[in-house]
């Protein structure tokens, strides 16, 4: 990123020119991710739903990513722009282990990719926002952590759970009620899709699991073992009994106090 801002800074994400236009500029959205903590490490997931305006885009769209090893970066806003940042970030991170032979630490990770966010503020500006959530597991605390972001590059680290995207204040609320400070890693991967499917529940713009096209949330784990994304067969299997489970109870808990 600094050879490029010294070089050819024309070639960053965020100082890329654009022609003048009228109106809001139409371009796919990537919408809610969430992540959880557990001990041992932390769960980041999405869906896979890319919105423009009133139409959905795309149905399948990726939007959890490994940064390296021992994090990973989900993306909310602008997806084209969201999916260079992500490739950048993965490169910054591959050419500092390469060059000081040792990874940067987690807090060093969040750092960079807040000065990463704040060089596209210009593009934020023109409605081309991208805002990620971090996560990884910290090899040094022994634990995982969650860093959010604003468009400015602001960053904060969250307790517990976090949501970013049009469907987070739905998943937050899901995930305030579920969350527990003991969940197991089963637990915790159960519960990011529920509040995933809540948040499709009430946000057009958040795809829940698609049985029809199997389509499922991507779901990621990250511990001291590393980064793992769960299979398509093991994603399929949660969003399924958290389907079968509404299907008993339409109305949700109140139903079966009636």
């Amino acid at each position: 990123m600094d050879f490029l801002s010294d070089h050819q800074p024309e070639l960053l994400p965020g100082n890329k020119k654009l022609p003048p236009v009228q109106g809001a500029i139409e371009a796919p959205h990537g919408t809610t991710i969430v992540a959880v903590t557990f001990p041992g490490g932390v769960v980041l997931a999405g869906d896979r739903r890319a919105t423009m305006g009133n139409v959905i885009a795309q149905r399948d769209i990726e939007k959890v990513f490994p940064a390296d090893e021992y994090s990973a970066v989900g993306i909310a806003g602008t997806a084209g722009l969201a999916v260079e940042m992500v490739k950048l970030f993965q490169l910054e991170l591959e050419h500092f282990e390469k060059v000081e032979g040792a990874q940067l630490s987690l807090e060093g990770k969040a750092n960079r990719l807040s000065t990463m966010i704040r060089s596209n503020l210009g593009m934020a500006m023109q409605g081309l926002a991208v805002v990620p959530l971090f996560a990884g597991y910290d090899v040094d605390r022994e634990k995982g952590r969650i860093f959010s972001y604003d468009v400015t590059g602001g960053r904060s680290e969250e307790q517990g759970y976090a949501a970013t995207g049009s469907g987070s204040i739905f998943a937050r609320g899901a995930m305030k009620k579920l969350f527990r400070e003991d969940l197991s890693e089963d637990e915790a991967t159960t519960l990011v899709v529920q509040a995933l499917y809540d948040a499709a529940d009430d946000d057009s713009a958040t795809g829940g699991p698609d049985v029809a096209r199997r389509i499922y949330p991507i779901v990621t784990v990250i511990t001291e073992d590393g980064f793992r994304r769960l299979s398509e067969n093991e994603s399929s299997e949660i969003a399924r009994s958290i389907l079968e489970r509404r299907l008993e109870q339409p109305d949700g808990p109140r139903a079966a106090l009636l």
